[in-house]
């Protein structure tokens, strides 16, 4: 009797030791008992950054280490809504030549653009450019173009390089040096320059200030390849 009580006592035990140990093994493998967030993450969270995820590069420094020749790759999608020659007709899309440097909204062609772009203001330069072919309906919520935006800032650099050459010409801006372009959101070297906008091309500065000028809606646009839409 006595037997069977110790090994039936000792079945028990072993089968506690046994689930005790499973269930640590089971806590380590799938980390369910850290306190902190997976490596990775099943799905984005909305207003949930990654932890140690890098911002974009700095515009400035992808505008100056561009090629506007693959701008104008970018710009054949966009060239059946758009066309970009000196006194080019408007299609779906605006006429883009000078596009950079325009007031926002407004054209030189007598394009018909949403009240939602009319309303945004100012003139087209790299920064806001860069923001309108990122995402046009962010930028101008309520715009009538259609196209998503270039996710990619390479493209959007390069094509903003082919629009200003086509008409605009606008100095580039001073890039940020290597320390500011590697801290996210850091504003870049030359700062001053972008706040004297207008201002003729002297050391960087005055190319700092053509970056914070208004970019083109329908530069944004031909990015888009519906830019036509605004």
């Amino acid at each position: 009797m006595d037997d069977r009580f110790n090994t039936t006592a000792g079945w028990v035990l072993f089968s506690g030791i046994v689930a005790l140990g499973l269930t640590s093994l089971s806590h380590h493998y799938f980390s369910a008992d850290k306190p902190h967030r997976p490596h990775e993450m099943g799905y984005a969270i909305e207003g949930v950054e990654e932890e140690g995820g890098a911002g974009e590069v700095p515009i400035a420094t992808l505008l100056a280490a561009g090629d506007p020749a693959k701008g104008e790759a970018i710009f054949a999608k966009c060239a059946s809504c758009h066309t970009v020659n000196a006194g080019g007709a408007n299609g779906i899309g605006p006429n883009l030549h000078g596009v950079l440097g325009e007031a926002i909204g407004q054209g030189v062609g007598g394009f018909a653009f949403s009240d939602a772009l009319k309303s945004v203001g100012g003139t087209w330069n790299f920064d806001n450019m860069n923001e309108w072919l990122k995402s046009p309906k962010a930028f101008a919520p309520g715009t009538k173009m259609t196209f998503a935006g270039l996710s990619k800032p390479e493209d959007r650099a390069n094509i903003m390089l082919y629009l200003n050459s086509q008409g605009s010409n606008l100095p580039l801006p001073a890039a940020p040096a290597p320390e500011a372009a590697a801290a996210e959101g850091e504003a870049p070297a030359g700062g001053e320059a972008a706040e004297t906008a207008g201002t003729p091309p002297e050391g960087g500065a005055a190319a700092a200030d053509a970056s914070t000028q208004g970019a083109p809606v329908g530069a944004t646009n031909a990015a888009v390849g519906n830019a036509g839409q605004e």
